[in-house]
């Protein structure tokens, strides 16, 4: 049975999303004054242990950390490793999305550094051992070219189902794309990206992530939008990760996650919620999430001194859990 009791709920009401947010669990180090900001979160829970990988901004740009912890209540005291000091090297390097490739025993670890990369380690434990990036496309496709030539892709994010691996990602313009591979042959061989869904830039804009919803044929997108209230997310769902996607039922603008649905114990500390991922139902590459457990979203908040002017490198993002405490239209997927 599912966590949440149903019958007490009308049932329009039952397909909304409600949250609580706790307070900010990964920032800058105290003593790392060149850091402003960590965003992006990509999370695994693997061997009792959490691992998260990070964007960090900062005075030399844009890079890359990990932490890993076994309680979040340890979160804010589980240090940070650069991962300029691992083979991936220093560079612009961000968004990360991290997963275990089963069928090669491989963790992977995807982020853009401009194009999509990747790098792999037969050991998530041990951030030095990532490889050198390598590139998912040997060229730039013509899909993903602007009228100026020039590439407009980002946020790149991998889910494969039995057959394939996908490869989703936005562009900052409006358009949500997919490229695909065979199980075999992934990393390499994908595809020509195609235009999956577009709105208008504001409304599907960035920080795309997708799961499986486990027990059902149905899989999950969010999609990053912005509004003048902060940035928040809406959801889709699909019946296969090549078919077509339907927004989710139960809120305008089939709203996720947002300021008009997060509530906070006291402080409110951040300003909409940002570019995340779900707390997964194991670390593999179907990144199935389980709707008879409450839904938890770590995502990035962005904790704004009033008053402050900020460059927008400097904007001090921090990282946050959001735990669903009210059915929705996810946990009504539950079969239990």
């Amino acid at each position: 049975m599912s966590t949440f009791a149903h019958a007490a709920e009308p049932a329009n009401r039952a397909q909304d999303f409600e949250w609580k947010s706790s307070e900010p669990l990964v920032r800058p180090p105290a003593d790392a004054k060149h850091i402003f900001g960590v965003k992006d979160p990509s999370i695994v829970y693997h061997d009792g242990r959490y691992h998260v990988f990070m964007t960090t901004a900062g005075t030399n740009g844009w890079g890359m950390a990990y932490a890993s912890f076994a309680r979040w209540e340890d979160a804010p005291n589980a240090p940070l490793f650069m991962l300029d000091k691992s083979p991936i090297g220093p560079g612009y390097r961000a968004a990360p999305q991290v997963f275990y490739f089963a069928p090669q025993k491989l963790w992977y670890l995807i982020y853009q550094g401009g194009d999509p990369l990747y790098s792999t380690t037969k050991d998530i434990n041990d951030p030095r051992s990532w490889t050198a990036p390598q590139p998912f496309y040997k060229t730039i496709p013509e899909s993903v070219k602007d009228d100026k030539g020039q590439a407009t892709w980002l946020d790149f994010w991998n889910i494969c189902d039995d057959k394939k691996c996908h490869l989703f990602f936005t562009g900052d313009n409006g358009s949500f794309y997919r490229g695909e591979t065979t199980i075999e042959r992934f990393p390499q061989g994908f595809s020509e990206p195609v235009v999956v869904m577009k709105e208008k830039r504001d409304d599907m804009f960035e920080a795309s992530n997708t799961y499986k919803i486990a027990g059902t044929n149905q899989y999950l997108t969010l999609i990053e939008a912005m509004r003048p209230g902060g940035r928040y997310f809406r959801a889709w769902t699909a019946d296969r990760l090549d078919g077509k996607w339907q927004p989710i039922p139960g809120a305008e603008m089939n709203r996720f996650a947002g300021a008009d649905n997060v509530k906070f114990n006291g402080r409110i500390w951040s300003e909409g919620v940002s570019h995340g991922e779900m707390i997964r139902d194991g670390a593999d590459q179907t990144l199935t999430i389980d709707p008879c457990k409450p839904l938890q979203f770590l995502f990035q908040g962005l904790d704004m001194e009033k008053g402050k002017k900020y460059e927008y490198i400097e904007l001090p993002y921090r990282l946050g859990l959001i735990t669903a405490t009210a059915p929705n239209a996810i946990s009504a997927m539950c079969s239990k």
